[in-house]
């Protein structure tokens, strides 16, 4: 654990929890938005006669029978074909992360990631010993010319992705690379992981088919309820080929028995009796209205030669700025100012770029954030 460090986005929110700043930092879901009324009546049903009691005792380790059918259904209704049993209950997608890499990983085993990635995967990575090899990306996400470089001269043992509204880019990796890293996981023998908690968030465009789809016997797909329902379920999955998932099991027994029974039981109630898909329809449009304004206002804040995404999905915006400009130095006057937001360096494996930071939209109202867009302005004319 000597080389595994605190994940300054935790650090941060623990920081910036005072009702005057206006935060862009967490990726935490709009908890106006929760269905409140759902879960607490889901909770209701499983607490009561004839299963309740049943919902509070151990349970099987690979999870609920009915919650993993329904969240198969729901993968194979997004074009990835999915059985029950095919999946594995976890206590959110990143338990899911964390069993994988204890499964495939150890120390000084290679993992290849795109840079930047999402840093609570490097802090997995690290954990186990595993060196981490950063993969060249663009606007179209991590580029297949680069990983086959990687694979042949590095030899990893896992791949590991955010196709879809990544974090922290907000990028989406295009339909045809889906279809080459696919091909390069098989043709090489590599496993993937594709972890996709963003991936029903999409504010514009067509759905891609997963990565999975073109790689079922090499790719281990993970989801989440966090995004689309709560996160404090801590509700995730692992999709995994039978000659692995056995194994994730056994490493999951090893960890804590199974997830929470009664929050599985609960989850399954409310999957069954409510309609997911108007819930995430009304997300999709307030988290869309907020995408627009932030991304309106950068070029009204953000100084001549900054750049952005403008991401078709998913919770974030990623900001490289012209110069020297240092966003760890901006935070620190940004928080003067009463915003708050991530610098980037975290998400990169070595030195990272210290001009860039990751502003998240889903947690602000379109008032809030544009005061909030305001107050970064003023916070980049302090240091410009």
């Amino acid at each position: 654990m000597k080389h595994v460090e605190s994940s300054p986005v935790r650090d941060l929110l623990a920081l910036i929890d005072r009702p005057e700043v206006i935060s862009f930092a967490g990726g935490l879901p709009a908890p106006e938005l929760f269905d409140l009324d759902g879960v607490r009546a889901a909770f209701h049903e499983a607490l009561c006669e004839p299963v309740g009691r049943r919902n509070l005792q151990y349970a099987p380790t690979e999870g609920n029978p009915e919650l993993r059918a329904l969240v198969a259904a729901r993968l194979s209704a997004r074009g990835l074909a999915t059985s029950g049993g095919d999946l594995l209950i976890t206590t959110g997608s990143q338990q899911g992360l964390t069993l994988v890499a204890a499964a495939l990983l150890e120390p000084g085993a290679v993992v290849a990631v795109e840079e930047p990635t999402y840093l609570a995967a490097l802090q997995c990575f690290r954990m186990t010993g595993a060196r981490i090899v950063p993969v060249a990306g663009d606007e179209f996400g991590m580029i297949p010319a680069a990983l086959e470089e990687v694979i042949k001269s590095e030899k990893p043992s896992l791949v590991y992705l955010v196709p879809t509204f990544a974090n922290p880019t907000g990028r989406t990796l295009s339909a045809d690379r889906r279809v080459a890293i696919a091909g390069l996981a098989v043709a090489h023998g590599v496993w993937v992981v594709e972890d996709d908690p963003y991936g029903e968030l999409r504010y514009r465009g067509e759905a891609l088919p997963a990565v999975a789809v073109g790689a079922p016997s090499r790719v281990i797909y993970l989801g989440s309820f966090s995004k689309v329902g709560a996160p404090g379920l801590r509700i995730g999955w692992v999709r995994a080929p039978a000659s692995l998932l056995r194994t994730l099991v056994i490493v999951k027994q090893a960890a804590d028995l199974h997830t929470s029974t009664i929050d599985q039981a609960a989850a399954a109630v409310y999957l069954g009796s409510v309609d997911l898909d108007a819930h995430v329809e009304v997300l999709r449009g307030v988290y869309r209205e907020r995408r627009d304004v932030m991304v309106g206002a950068l070029p009204l804040v953000a100084p001549d030669g900054a750049v952005w995404t403008d991401p078709d999905g998913g919770m974030f915006v990623w900001v490289r700025l012209p110069g020297a400009v240092d966003a760890g130095e901006l935070l620190r006057v940004a928080l003067g100012c009463g915003v708050a937001f991530v610098p980037g360096e975290a998400f990169f494996v070595g030195d990272g770029d210290r001009a860039t930071l990751r502003l998240s939209f889903v947690g602000n109202g379109v008032e809030v954030i544009r005061e909030g867009m305001g107050r970064l302005g003023e916070a980049l004319v302090g240091v410009g």
